[in-house]
């Protein structure tokens, strides 16, 4: 497992340099809490998840949501890597007529829901959970949520929903970098114990490292050992982790690199790799 994990850690690195792509130079975009998420979208799409590049439609693949879809840089540079674009197309992202934009849309290969209007993306899940019961399909969906994101109300309706339906094909994965868009959760919209919420609403609850290989994957490979209730994964993050500057910064939560601090960027990056 030693080297897989090596192998993940090297490509987490590559998938940060492509987040840095999509940004490039004074476009204004959402560093920090693509950053966070990296070595996440790492494990599902180079490890965990089942999907295949030449059957897009194929009806048994798993799912991947990003419902806190600012953080979209993440998924494109994984989609990227993968091969379900040219790697060129990630520096046209945000600019007219691209095939990427600022927040998922469905006419981008691997996007599976158009979200950015948070709270939603757990709602969208739940109803691909359901049809897949309904189907008698074993496809997994996952969605990432932002810890923000928590303080909408349809979170905790489609939470309830989930238990209720013993939904264990849907994993929520909270990236709990504990910083929203001006600042510090605790002092913006305290959560409490998010773990305990879950929990009391029926989930099968775990904490990780989010930045930690290892604990990423045997976290999902746990998951998928379950039955009769839905998951959630609480990953404590850094927001803007890989980029000095960025980590634990709000400034940077959706902020223009200048020429000087992309640089600066990809040197940190060169540094891990």
């Amino acid at each position: 497992m030693s080297s897989k994990l090596k192998i993940l850690e090297r490509k987490a690195v590559e998938i940060r340099k492509g987040i840095l792509d999509t940004i490039w130079c004074n476009k204004k975009s959402h560093l920090g809490g693509s950053m966070s998420i990296a070595d996440i979208i790492t494990v599902l799409y180079f490890y965990k998840m089942n999907i295949n590049i030449e059957k897009l439609d194929d009806p048994d693949r798993d799912r991947l949501i990003i419902s806190k879809g600012h953080s979209v840089l993440t998924q494109y540079a994984a989609l990227a890597e993968l091969g379900y674009f040219p790697r060129a197309e990630l520096k046209k992202c945000k600019t007219l007529g691209s095939l990427l934009q600022g927040h998922p849309e469905l006419r981008t290969p691997g996007i599976e829901a158009n979200t950015g209007s948070l709270g939603q993306g757990l709602s969208i899940g739940l109803g691909m959970a359901i049809g897949g019961k309904l189907d008698k399909r074993n496809y997994k969906v996952y969605v990432i949520l932002g810890d923000g994101e928590l303080g909408e109300g349809q979170i905790w309706e489609a939470v309830n929903t989930a238990n209720f339906y013993k939904l264990d094909n849907l994993i929520a994965i909270v990236d709990y970098n504990k910083l929203q868009a001006v600042g510090f959760l605790k002092k913006r919209y305290d959560l409490g114990d998010i773990r305990g919420k879950f929990a009391i609403f029926g989930w099968k609850t775990f904490e990780i490292n989010g930045h930690d290989m290892e604990e990423i994957v045997e976290a999902l490979d746990d998951v998928d050992k379950l039955k009769g209730c839905p998951s959630v994964i609480i990953a404590n993050t850094v927001k803007g982790k890989g980029v000095s500057f960025a980590e634990n910064n709000p400034s940077f939560h959706n902020a223009a690199l200048t020429k000087a601090q992309l640089e600066r960027a990809k040197n940190d990056l060169i540094n891990i790799d």
